[in-house]
């Protein structure tokens, strides 16, 4: 990297480190809020609801292991706790305001396994959403979802990088379905009081993209290209909206594939997605993207399910979870969109890319928003979704399509479990891969407060300006309509 992105970098390290020690300054805890001390590997979720009176009860086992000496820990949770044991031994327990606070019997060593069994039993519709812990227990006319609010159904860690695998069990009342992610088990299986579903997660993944859908679903269930089990859930409800849905999502497993072609082999062992009728947003839940119905109330719409599943890759698997690498999530998968089009015949990534920059002069305000340094009320998709996405066509233009692909598959399978990638990283990823000197590159698209002075297509590419493609308009309206639901999220 030259200098000057370096001083960027080292800038930033300073202020964050001047940051935390202020903050050690000012505060007698051990830790931040999100070191909990804990490195959780595994959820097994046994649970029971009831719609009348609404009741959620669960026991939660939890395997994990102490990342330091442990007198006391710290779990993510709202409802009601009625008991607790830390390696089979009963514990102490206090909760306030979305924090569980365990005291073990006995201390718990640093790099010493944890065996955490928490019982549980309350109506998460009295927590109501917001805040720091997500955006809470949504009721449809059939059920519930929960999507990125573990604390609504669960007890989980408090790092927004911890990954473990997930097994959910879970009673219904009979007729109702209940959908989380991974691979579906068995379901429904007749028991008393109602119908057990039974889903497993066997990859990684961080308690945000964790999903359960309770309603009336039609479910539909088929095996992808690479043989990977597919489900997909519809409300039955959503009248009009069906056909659409069914339109889009069912092609998951096509779109999953030629993602696959462009970023490496698909993240998990299960894929599909559920359209809630009742749902406010689309999120990239792992697995199992969740989209709201209203979403095709204009018409089928693949180029948001590629647009989801991209984030299976980058999003998911790479997790950025701070607003300045929200760029490496949503410019990403709206580079899918990109080579979706391409891939569709409706305009080649060089024509959008070379066509955005076109519509954004220079004295355009969005241009003085790089993706690193985002305005967290900004109304306007370009500088995170857009701008990430032409900084990636400017890379492609750079280094040619065959390094750009081997950039983009090794970014995403290269990972660490449990750790969130920075924008830093990814520029020496990139460099370390084609073997270029890319600062001068990045320091463009995505630290400067300006128009590069090049456009995405400078160098080998031509630079003129280009007819409208066709799924400019349809790009732009899934930027618009997915940053209007979600200012304050890092995954849409």
């Amino acid at each position: 990297m030259t200098r000057r992105l370096r001083a960027i970098r080292d800038g930033v390290a300073v202020l964050l480190v001047l940051f935390l020690y202020g903050s050690m300054l000012n505060s007698t805890a051990i830790a931040s809020p999100a070191d909990d001390g804990l490195n959780v590997t595994h959820y097994a979720l046994d649970l029971r609801y009831q719609s009348a009176p609404e009741t959620l009860s669960g026991v939660a086992t939890i395997l994990a292991t102490a990342t330091r000496e442990l007198p006391e820990f710290d779990l993510h949770f709202l409802l009601a706790v009625s008991s607790v044991s830390v390696n089979n031994e009963p514990a102490e327990f206090s909760a306030k305001d979305g924090r569980l606070t365990v005291t073990p019997a006995t201390p718990v060593a640093d790099g010493a396994d944890l065996l955490i069994v928490v019982r549980y039993r309350d109506n998460p519709a009295n927590y109501p959403p917001g805040g720091e812990h997500g955006w809470g227990w949504r009721h449809s006319p059939t059920g519930a979802v929960a999507v990125a609010s573990s604390p609504w159904w669960y007890p989980s860690s408090f790092d927004p990088a911890d990954k473990a695998t997930f097994d959910v069990s879970i009673i219904v009342p009979r007729g109702v379905e209940a959908v989380a992610n991974g691979t579906l088990q068995y379901g429904p299986f007749p028991v008393p009081g109602g119908d057990r579903w039974s889903w497993r997660g066997d990859t990684p993944q961080v308690s945000e993209l964790a999903l359960l859908a309770i309603g009336q679903y039609e479910l539909r269930t088929s095996t992808g290209p690479a043989g990977q089990p597919v489900v997909t859930a519809y409300s039955t409800d959503l009248g009009a909206l069906r056909a659409p849905a069914l339109a889009s999502v069912e092609r998951t497993p096509e779109i999953v594939q030629s993602l696959s072609n462009w970023f490496g082999p698909y993240p998990y062992h299960a894929q599909g997605g559920v359209v809630d009728s009742s749902f406010f947003n689309v999120v990239a839940t792992a697995t199992r993207p969740i989209y709201a119905g209203g979403y095709f109330r204009s018409g089928a719409n693949a180029s948001m399910v590629a647009h989801e599943n991209a984030h299976q890759w980058y999003g998911n698997a790479v997790n950025p979870v701070s607003p300045d690498t929200r760029w490496m999530s949503e410019g990403f998968a709206t580079y899918a969109e990109f080579l979706w089009s391409e891939h569709e015949g409706l305009g080649t990534a060089a024509e959008l890319a070379q066509y955005y920059y076109d519509q954004f002069p220079a004295d355009h305000p969005d241009w003085q928003q790089p993706p690193v340094v985002p305005d967290p009320d900004s109304h306007s998709a370009f500088p995170i979704y857009t701008r990430g996405a032409l900084a990636l066509q400017a890379l492609r233009t750079t280094v040619g399509d065959d390094m750009f692909f081997k950039i983009m598959r090794t970014w995403a399978v290269g990972q660490e479990l449990d750790k969130a990638p920075t924008t830093v990283e990814f520029v020496e990823h990139a460099e370390r891969i084609s073997g270029a000197d890319l600062s001068d590159l990045f320091q463009a698209w995505l630290y400067a407060a300006e128009r590069p002075a090049a456009g995405p297509n400078a160098g080998p590419s031509t630079t003129k300006k280009t007819a409208e493609p066709g799924s400019y308009g349809q790009i732009t309206a899934n930027s618009k309509l997915l940053l209007s639901q979600n200012r304050d999220r890092y995954r849409s």
